[in-house]
């Protein structure tokens, strides 16, 4: 029973989800904070639990499909992102099943580039300069509710929980910056435009998420667990404009942000190390990303879809009301796909992505 204990408080911080895509903008969400992936980790009704997340990544490798573009990073032009970002969640326990809970990121991002500016290529930027445009604040907030299918008290060692949420744009979508320009004569001047769409602080969008976690014990020390989670956004785009004030607009399709979907999925073994100690060891999977068309609704508008696979080790420490969650997620495979107007104009744009992230979670329950 000690260990079964353990393995819930474990994995109960794998229902936060920390996005983290660089250049495809996979905006930083938690899934069902506070429920846990184990019969015994269920709260009592009017119990609280709040958690804090943490994820921090450096985006700056470029790749065209699953081709890296080496040569972005040895011309000094690539596109380098940079990103903290917060998650407060909040739990309530409805009843020994069904809880709900409110979550809201807070975000740090900078983005330096040279061809938002004065451009990538030598004639304009002859010092190949770069410049960095910043978005902080807060992001789309989130409100779920969630049902563990099977009676606890009776599947001790296997359940799953479903969840159905609304994401509410509470994040400005249209952050707004200073971006350089260069004269002929060389002096520098700025315009004021929409920051990139990967460090902007929302969407715009009202969306719809639906989740699933759960867990089963396969021996005494060991369990598997698993999440699911896909944010359906129907709108199709926001009042963001994806082009400068000094450039004609060329393509109506992409001149506004895309209101983009967004997805991911974890699977993966939760070991006890020690009992006693209240330590635990995770390895598992993880794929998260953006389709380049929405489930419900039209996908016009600027977007970098893509996904990314990671190979996710982590580490775990427990006491009787509090949890610590480390993970450090390594990217294997990383893919930019082609978007809706990439099959339009037969072009395939490219993204930036991290080679990994760090991402810690802390929870306390009340």
């Amino acid at each position: 029973m000690k260990n079964s204990i353990l393995t819930a408080l474990f994995v109960i911080i794998f229902s936060t989800y920390s996005f983290s895509q660089g250049c495809v903008a996979v905006r930083h969400m938690s899934c069902s904070v506070g429920t846990g992936a184990n019969a015994n980790s269920m709260m009592h009704p009017g119990q609280w639990q709040v958690s804090m997340g943490f994820r921090s990544l450096h985006s700056f490798k470029h790749y065209i499909g699953a081709d890296y573009q080496p040569a972005r990073e040895a011309a000094g032009n690539n596109v380098i992102n940079d990103t903290q970002g917060f998650d407060l969640g909040v739990t309530y326990s409805v009843t020994d099943r069904f809880s709900i809970s409110a979550n809201i990121p807070f975000t740090f991002n900078d983005r330096s580039s040279m061809y938002e500016h004065y451009g990538n290529a030598v004639t304009g930027n002859p010092q190949q300069l770069r410049f960095s445009t910043q978005a902080n604040g807060f992001g789309d907030a989130r409100l779920t509710a969630s049902y563990w299918i099977l009676d606890p008290i009776k599947h001790m060692k296997g359940n799953f929980s479903m969840g159905l949420g609304i994401k509410l744009p509470t994040g400005d979508w249209n952050v707004q910056d200073q971006f350089h320009r260069r004269k002929t004569d060389g002096t520098d001047y700025t315009i004021t435009k929409a920051v990139d769409q990967s460090i902007q602080l929302g969407d715009g969008g009202v969306g719809i998420n639906l989740e699933i976690q759960g867990y089963q014990q396969l021996f005494t020390r060991t369990s598997l667990y698993y999440n699911g989670f896909y944010m359906s956004n129907p709108k199709n785009v926001n009042s963001a404009s994806n082009v400068a004030p000094d450039k004609a607009v060329t393509d109506e399709m992409v001149h506004y942000m895309s209101v983009a979907d967004q997805y991911a999925g974890r699977v993966g073994l939760n070991y006890i190390v020690s009992s006693k100690a209240g330590i635990g060891a995770t390895l598992g999977t993880r794929i998260e990303g953006i389709p380049a068309y929405d489930l419900i609704g039209d996908s016009d508008g600027f977007r970098r879809p893509g996904f990314i696979f990671s190979i996710e080790p982590g580490l775990s420490y427990s006491t009787a009301k509090n949890t610590f969650f480390v993970s450090v997620p390594v990217a294997t495979q990383r893919n930019r796909i082609k978007s809706a107007n990439d099959w339009v104009t037969g072009k395939h744009g490219d993204a930036a992505f991290s080679d990994y992230f760090i991402s810690a979670t802390v929870t306390h329950r009340f």
